[in-house]
């Protein structure tokens, strides 16, 4: 599923302002809520927090997917969140995530979420990519590096 059906530059936050999980969270949730794609901002903050409860979603290489699962909503909605100084997010390497990648799914539907889970994740498992998107200047950039329609790092950049 190519990102740039589910993120859009209003779901994006170049700067998060947050520095610590729970604030991440909600300032991720808040977006998805001023831009219209969740209506129902408690059952929404709800399903990720507890989701996070079980077991962090701090992976490693700098990188977070908070989620959660509710009714509430009808499909697939997610925000991305830049901190290049990073946010320490219990992660699996220990290490402060700078990519946070918060989605909310609808509980009945899992094959959208993993899907898209699976295509971000092979992105960003490159590391020159995750560090031009610690770096990017603009949404749009974030979006085309996300999706693979970057073009490459200019030699010596």
């Amino acid at each position: 599923m190519n990102p740039k059906r589910v993120l859009a530059k209003d779901t994006i936050i170049m700067r998060l302002k947050s520095d610590s999980k729970d604030g991440v969270i909600e300032e991720l949730i808040d977006l998805l809520v001023n831009s219209g794609r969740i209506k129902d901002r408690k059952a929404a903050l709800k399903a990720v927090v507890d989701r996070e409860k079980k077991m962090s979603t701090g992976l490693q290489n700098g990188i977070a997917i908070p989620h959660g699962k509710t009714d509430t909503i009808d499909s697939l909605v997610a925000a991305i969140g830049i901190s290049p100084d990073g946010i320490p997010f219990e992660s699996l390497d220990g290490q402060p995530a700078g990519i946070i990648l918060l989605t909310v799914s609808p509980a009945s539907r899992t094959g959208p979420h993993i899907q898209f889970l699976a295509d971000i994740s092979r992105v960003l498992h490159n590391d020159q990519t995750r560090q031009r998107v610690l770096h990017a200047t603009s949404e749009e950039e974030v979006l085309e590096l996300l999706s693979g329609d970057a073009p490459p790092p200019s030699p010596g950049a």
